[in-house]
C-alpha cells in the first residue's frame, strides 16, 4: 500500500511538472504571438511565429501564419496597384499636357490673328484635331477608371456578332482608306449569336484597329470572324513591323508602350482595357507576332448555348 502511494504521488508530481513546463512553453509562445501581431501592426508583415506539430497552440499559430502571409499578399499588391497609379497619372498627364500646349499654341495664334486667310483654317483643322485626341484619351482614361472600379457592372446579353462585327468594321472602311491601308473583312452570312456586351465588344475592336493604324506601320490588315468548337472566334492581322518576343509578353500591360519613340500617340491602355473588358465577358484576348512578322490578335467569346 506505501509503495503504492509512493508511485502514485510519484506520478503526481511527474504530471505536475509536466503541466508546469508545458503551461510555461505555451506561455512563450503566447508571448511571441503578441510580439509578432505588435510587428505586424507596425508594419512589419514579414514576421513569422514557429509552432511543433502536436503543440496545444499550434493550430492557432498556424492560422496566424496564414492571416500575416494573406495580409502581406495584400499590401504587396496594394503597394504595387498604388505605384502602378502613380505611374498612370505621370503618363497620363503627359500625354494630356502636350496635345493641350499645342492645341492652345495654335488657338492663340488664330485668335491673334497671326495667321490668315488659308493659313488661318489650316491652324483650326489642327486644333479640330488635337481636340478629338484629348477627348480620346479623356475617354480611355474614363473606361480605365471605370472598368477597375469596384462599382463596375457589364450587362451580358445574347447577340447576333456577325452582323454586330459587320457594322462595327464599316465605320472603319474610310479611315483604313484615307490611310492607305488594305483591307479584307470575311465575316459569314449566317447568324452567330454570342454572349457578350456590345458596348464592350465595341471597344475591343476599335482599340485593336486603332492600335494598327497608330502603331504597326502596316499597308494591309485582315479581319476573319468564325466560329469554332463553341467559341466565336475574330483575329485581325496586320502585316506591319511586329512586336518583339520580350516586348510581347507585356503587351497586355497598362501603361506599356512597345514603341518607345511614338509614345505621345497612345495612353498604353488601349491593350489593356481590350484584353479586361475580354476576359470580364468570359472571353479571351491573344496576341501571336514577330519581328518583321506583323501581328495577329485573336478575340475569343462564348457562343450561346
Amino acid at each position: 500500500m506505501e509503495v503504492l502511494i509512493i508511485v502514485l504521488t510519484f506520478v503526481t508530481m511527474l504530471v505536475i511538472i509536466y503541466s508546469v513546463l508545458i503551461l510555461h512553453r505555451e506561455r512563450q509562445q503566447i508571448g511571441e504571438i503578441s510580439k509578432a501581431l505588435l510587428d505586424v501592426r507596425n508594419g512589419n508583415g514579414n514576421r513569422r511565429i514557429l509552432a511543433y506539430p502536436g503543440q496545444l497552440l499550434s493550430p492557432l499559430v498556424y492560422e496566424i501564419n496564414d492571416i500575416i502571409r494573406a495580409y502581406e499578399d495584400k499590401i504587396a499588391v496594394f503597394q504595387q496597384t498604388d505605384e502602378m497609379n502613380k505611374q498612370l497619372m505621370t503618363s497620363l498627364s503627359h500625354d494630356v499636357r502636350t496635345p493641350l500646349t499645342t492645341l492652345i499654341g495654335y488657338l492663340d495664334a488664330v485668335h491673334k490673328g497671326s495667321v490668315t486667310g488659308s493659313e488661318r483654317e489650316e491652324y483650326i483643322e489642327i486644333s479640330r484635331h488635337k481636340a478629338y485626341d484629348l477627348k480620346g484619351y479623356i475617354d480611355v482614361l474614363f473606361d480605365w477608371f471605370k472598368l477597375n472600379s469596384d462599382e463596375f457592372a457589364m450587362e451580358i446579353q445574347s447577340v447576333e456578332a456577325a452582323e454586330l462585327t459587320r457594322n462595327i468594321l464599316i465605320d472603319w472602311i474610310p479611315l483604313l482608306e484615307e490611310q492607305g491601308i488594305e483591307y479584307s473583312i470575311e465575316i459569314p452570312d449566317q447568324a452567330v449569336t454570342v454572349n457578350l456586351n456590345q458596348d464592350s465588344y465595341l471597344r475591343i475592336i476599335n482599340n485593336l484597329l486603332q492600335n494598327v493604324i497608330t502603331h504597326s506601320m502596316a499597308d494591309r490588315i485582315d479581319v476573319l470572324f468564325t466560329k469554332h468548337e463553341g467559341v466565336m472566334r475574330l483575329s485581325v492581322e496586320d502585316n506591319g513591323i511586329g512586336i518583339g518576343k520580350e516586348e510581347l509578353k507585356h503587351i497586355f500591360s497598362r501603361l506599356y508602350k512597345c514603341d518607345k519613340s511614338r509614345s505621345n500617340k497612345s495612353s498604353g491602355l488601349g491593350l489593356s482595357i481590350a484584353y479586361q473588358l475580354a476576359e470580364k465577358m468570359g472571353g479571351q484576348l491573344c496576341v501571336e507576332s514577330g519581328l518583321g512578322k506583323g501581328t495577329t490578335f485573336i478575340l475569343t467569346l462564348p457562343l450561346l448555348k
